[in-house]
């Protein structure tokens, strides 16, 4: 099953690119022949010349970033986009959602649902949608939320996981409060599930972990994707004997958005290291789970700095908030190992029923995927990808901030 990309406005464009940069590289890198079948069947399809054009539909209403993203992909030499599968304006939206939403948006309706029409087309089975945008913005946010929309509508028995990126708690547009309510107001209506990246949080781990001094929004966003590619890239579920998963996004929803009220979800990912020091590392599953596991109950958002004083209550406290200074609750975890001795992996403390919800059971709430295959040269990596108590504070910080006249 193929999953259609659509990329929209400067974030969205800037992380897609980047994404299918990672899945691209590792496809080529990974071993065995299914793997990276499955991988580019996934994401990309074959052109005559026997190169890779993304399945993706670029949107934005200036053409400067897209027309970046197109160059950037045709000279890595190892795939591109399609030369018409892109719509832009010489206007911008402003930075303002309802601009984007209610005039932009309605505007160009039809010559954005061409292009993913064709883009659908192409496909010989659709497993859904992936739009993926910053909520601070305008055409990502406002345009991005109609587009949605006009997914939801048209193919409304596909799966859409919209990808947000957070912005920063300041510095970045004055109104970026306004834009990320009114579109996580509208996407909580028409996506299956949502994705967040918090900036702050990237921001530190190209700091702290990668040792980035001059940071800069390629290396934000080459981490978002990073991640991304843990979570999307092909891997073998309890149930799928063996093949790997078909339908990557409605397994993911499935697995994380039980219930319709909460569908935000957050994603960690260890280790997290510069390319040079890879190979003078070595990986351990309990060394690497150990540090996730108390990652996810501390509601810590990298390895560096996890609160390791946090520990589980006895069931009779699992009620307790996370806003009040305890653990972090999860309504339901997927953990995703990769590489090297993956079946022997003990993942037994992310089980435990003190880490869920009371009222959900934890073998219905914890699901694990495994891969044998090494992503993105890591000897051993684990994703979680977790619907939890995690995104409350920036949520609650948000809304805070927003003023009501």
């Amino acid at each position: 099953m193929s999953v259609v990309t659509v990329q929209l406005g400067q974030c969205g464009n800037q992380v897609g690119q980047q994404l299918f940069d990672v899945i691209c590289g590792d496809a080529r890198e990974g071993q065995g022949r299914t793997y990276r079948a499955s991988s580019r069947d996934r994401f990309f399809r074959p052109t005559a010349q026997g190169g890779l054009e993304a399945r993706a539909v670029l949107i934005d209403m200036e053409p400067k970033v897209i027309n970046q993203s197109m160059s950037r992909a045709a000279r890595s030499g190892r795939w591109r986009y399609g030369e018409a599968s892109h719509f832009s304006q010489k206007q911008g939206s402003g930075n303002n959602w309802a601009n984007g939403y209610h005039v932009l948006g309605p505007r160009h309706r039809e010559q954005v649902e061409e292009l993913v029409r064709r883009e659908v087309e192409r496909c010989d089975v659709l497993a859904g949608f992936l739009p993926m945008m910053s909520v601070a913005g305008g055409t990502g946010s406002g345009v991005g939320t109609f587009v949605t929309q006009c997914l939801r509508d048209i193919y409304p028995s596909s799966f859409v996981l919209n990808h947000l990126t957070w912005p920063y708690e300041t510095g970045e547009v004055i109104v970026q409060n306004y834009n990320s309510v009114l579109t996580l107001a509208h996407l909580y209506q028409l996506s299956d599930a949502v994705l967040v990246h918090e900036n702050d949080v990237v921001h530190r781990i190209c700091g702290q972990l990668l040792n980035i001094k001059q940071i800069s929004f390629g290396d934000v966003n080459g981490v978002i994707a990073h991640q991304l590619g843990g979570v999307l890239q092909p891997a073998l579920t309890p149930d799928s004997h063996g093949v790997h998963s078909a339908n990557p996004l409605g397994e993911l929803v499935s697995a994380l958005a039980c219930h319709p009220e909460y569908k935000l979800l957050s994603v960690s990912t260890v280790p997290q290291m510069p390319a040079s020091s890879i190979a003078f590392s070595t990986f351990s599953w309990p060394a690497l789970l150990k540090h996730l596991r108390q990652m996810l109950i501390s509601n810590s958002k990298m390895e560096g700095g996890i609160d390791w004083q946090v520990g589980l209550p006895a069931s009779s406290g699992r009620v307790r908030s996370l806003t009040r200074g305890t653990f972090n609750t999860s309504l339901a975890n997927l953990l995703i190992l990769r590489g090297k001795d993956v079946y022997s992996a003990e993942t037994g403390g992310f089980e435990e029923p003190a880490v869920y919800t009371p009222w959900l059971p934890p073998e219905e709430a914890f699901s694990l995927w495994k891969s044998p295959v090494p992503f993105n040269k890591y000897e051993k990596s684990a994703t979680l990808v977790t619907n939890s108590q995690a995104l409350l504070r920036p949520l609650d910080d948000m809304s805070v901030r927003t003023p009501v006249y």
